[in-house]
């Protein structure tokens, strides 16, 4: 009869994890601890047998150890990540130093476990891994869902102003060079910052965003950097930070202008050393991350009000990018805006309605204060409201006025029956006997006399 299984079997279920350490009694008892959790597990003594199993079958955790006979774990680590790049390595030592942990970050470790260790602890490190593999596929699938729902069309331009900030980011994207993305609200400065990032050698690494003007100077302490438990009330558990969880990545600063003078210094010590703690914690931690900030304030004033760092400004603004208002860039409202009813309707109409000339041309005569975002929303509200196939101006808001027609011009845009409607009527307008008229268009009598009674009526 099979054992029952205990409450902790499935802990591990469907991990495949690899054990490296050069002591039979340490890979038999981490083995029944791994294989009691639900792993398969696989034990190894030797780097080349390590490499070996790797080749053989792709793992999910592997627990290497330090001293590996004459070998050094750490040596191990990279030759494992060249053969199976998403592997999450852990070290294990009996010889444990901050500089030995440090070390192995760098050569890509996930975690680091000193021993003597107990069955509870490799628990909770599978656990933690587990969570961790969870979140970041959670994230995945989010960042692809959002990406087929709501694509990145602001990106996307016709506006010589335009190609001049997408020609800079492309630039600076192969940089590790601090950005300084300025503009009015709604103008896509995030949009541009996660092009940064997704051009730029961090790529495969997180992308994170802190919203600086929603939290107190405590919390966004708490947020950029972290905290221990106890450093303030409700802080129950030691916290990473947003500048931990985007380690090897892009931190973005949305709003940094809003940042507290207090909190200021911190930042600009980051910026300068990569180095920072958690609130309420002594230990001084180091971070590898590129800084990418966005404002809609005159930073240079608030520096001279003495609201801003002088030195943080500078630290900040190695380069520029100014996202220019949508007024500025008139040639893209309706791409845009075909884009975003596209993009809005997809799920709900076997084809995107069509917008009418009358339509299109009160979108692009409007200003919009609010920017993509205004026209984003506006184009939104239409997707769920309007009915029929064709977006005529009765379906904008009333924020959005209707444009006066433009009269059709020779030359212009304009298909021939418009500009012989405009002809014949003014024609009419100048010359109050259709007889002299008639004569004048070249036409005789009654088909004039037709073309007004239609024309008149549309």
């Amino acid at each position: 009869m099979p054992r029952p299984e205990s409450p902790a079997a499935d802990v591990a279920s469907g991990l495949r994890i690899l054990v490296v350490d050069d002591e039979k009694n340490i890979r038999s008892t981490l083995t029944v601890c791994l294989e009691g959790l639900g792993a398969q597990a696989t034990a190894v003594g030797t780097s080349e047998a390590a490499l070996a199993a790797v080749g053989r079958q792709p793992y999910d955790l592997a627990l290497v150890d330090l001293a590996l006979g004459t070998e050094s774990g750490l040596d191990l680590l990279p030759k494992l990540l060249g053969e199976e790049a998403n592997l999450a390595i852990v070290l294990i030592t009996a010889y444990g130093t901050i500089e030995t942990a440090v070390e192995a970050m760098r050569r890509g470790a996930w975690d680091y476990l000193p021993k003597p260790f107990t069955p509870a602890q490799i628990r909770h490190l599978v656990e933690k891994f587990k969570t961790q593999r969870h979140l970041t596929a959670r994230v995945a699938e989010l960042e692809r869902r959002l990406a087929e729902e709501v694509p990145d069309v602001e990106i996307s331009s016709r506006s010589t102003a335009m190609h001049a900030v997408l020609d800079t980011a492309a630039r600076v994207a192969v940089t590790d060079a601090p950005v300084l993305i300025t503009g009015e609200n709604g103008t896509g400065k995030s949009i541009l910052a996660r092009a940064i990032h997704r051009q730029s050698p961090r790529a495969t690494a997180p992308f994170v965003v802190t919203n600086c003007p929603t939290l107190s100077e405590e919390l966004l302490a708490s947020e950029l950097f972290g905290h221990a438990k106890g450093a303030f009330t409700g802080a129950i558990r030691d916290q990473a930070g947003r500048v931990e969880v985007a380690e090897g990545g892009t931190l973005f600063l949305d709003e940094i202008g809003e940042i507290p003078p207090a909190l200021q210094s911190k930042l600009l010590r980051f910026l300068q050393e990569k180095d920072f703690e958690r609130v309420g914690e002594t230990r001084t931690r180091h971070g590898d991350v590129r800084i990418l900030a966005a404002t809609n304030r005159d930073l240079e004033a608030d520096v001279k009000a003495g609201r801003f760092r002088e030195d943080l400004f500078y630290r900040l603004n190695v380069v520029e990018v100014r996202m220019p208002p949508l007024r500025e860039r008139r040639e893209d409202i309706l791409p845009l805006a075909r884009a975003f009813l596209s993009s809005f309707t997809r799920a709900t109409r076997p084809m995107a309605p069509e917008i009418s000339p009358a339509a299109a041309l009160a979108l692009e005569q409007h200003d919009w204060p609010g920017n993509v975002r205004e026209l984003r929303n506006t184009i939104e509200r239409i997707a769920i409201l309007w009915p029929t196939s064709v977006v005529e101006p009765e379906a904008l808001p009333t924020r959005v006025p209707r444009a006066a027609q433009r009269r059709p011009t020779v030359g212009g845009d304009f298909t021939v029956d418009e500009i012989e409607r405009e002809h014949i009527l003014s024609v009419l307008e100048r010359v109050p006997k259709v007889e002299d008229a008639s004569a004048l268009l070249g036409i005789d009598a009654s088909t004039l006399w037709r073309k007004r009674k239609k024309y008149e009526g549309t």
